[in-house]
């Protein structure tokens, strides 16, 4: 069977950054532009036929931004961001773009950016539930929270999660390596974790079910750290671990 050639329109207000980025796709064989553009316009037309297969998009730009660009075309075809400013980057995974390119970017790091699209293309067909389809469009390995200084960020890999704690503004995540805190609260954090592996067992905590070593009562143990069990939180999880249990445990 012969590879996909993924069809890439780029959107950018720099003609210089158009050109690194046509000279880069020119390099890899799985790759054809489509068209390179300054006018956010054009780029909706040609969103709009569904005929690119990727998107190469900038975010500051002068009549709309790449995000604005975004909430009027939809979900049309996997998004890779190409910016200069750092701060976009949790933004631009709100959008469930695939990759974010911070200006200026080699061919090494564009090839990665591509390699996974076209990986992502080529995976066979799964025979798979709607709420397994929802699950994998939704929810990401990682998520971006901030740090603590302006324009610093934190990828926190799901994996690394052991529990998460909730301390007034603040949470923080105690992981398998090291420990982040970051200024959010426990209810819009539990929105952006996946409710097959995350679940909330207390006002102050949300628990990585992979790392439940034991349950012993109104507790839960994990990592030689006891964390309680609120009442109300109770039914939910105990028919969770009776029926569904908690999944094969990480090393």
């Amino acid at each position: 069977m012969s590879k996909k050639v993924l069809k890439c329109l780029a959107v950018d207000d720099e003609q210089h950054a158009l050109k690194m980025i046509s000279a880069y796709i020119d390099k890899v064989p799985f790759l054809e532009l489509e068209k390179a553009t300054t006018s956010v316009w054009e780029a909706l037309e040609l969103l709009k036929t569904g005929t690119p297969d990727v998107l190469f998009l900038d975010i500051q730009m002068d009549d709309l931004t790449g995000l604005q660009l975004l909430d009027i075309a939809g979900k049309t075809c996997p998004v890779i961001l190409t910016t200069a400013y750092s701060e976009y980057a949790l933004k631009g995974y709100e959008y469930q773009v695939v990759d974010y390119l911070l200006k200026p970017f080699s061919f090494d790091r564009f090839l990665k950016a591509v390699t996974n699209v076209r990986a992502n293309y080529e995976k066979p067909p799964e025979v798979i539930s709607e709420s397994e389809v929802v699950t994998e469009t939704s929810s990401p390995d990682s998520i971006f929270v901030k740090g603590d200084a302006k324009n610093k960020f934190h990828q926190v890999r799901f994996d690394d999660i052991c529990f998460i704690e909730g301390m007034k503004n603040y949470i923080l995540f105690n992981g398998v390596k090291n420990r982040i805190i970051t200024l959010q609260n426990l209810k819009d954090i539990s929105e952006k974790l996946p409710s097959n592996r995350f679940m909330r067992v207390h006002k102050s905590y949300i628990v990585n079910l992979d790392f439940v070593e034991q349950v012993d009562g109104h507790s839960i143990l994990i990592k030689d750290k006891r964390i309680p069990i609120g009442s109300s939180y109770r039914s939910a999880f105990y028919d969770l671990i009776k029926g569904k249990g908690f999944g094969k445990k990480r090393e």
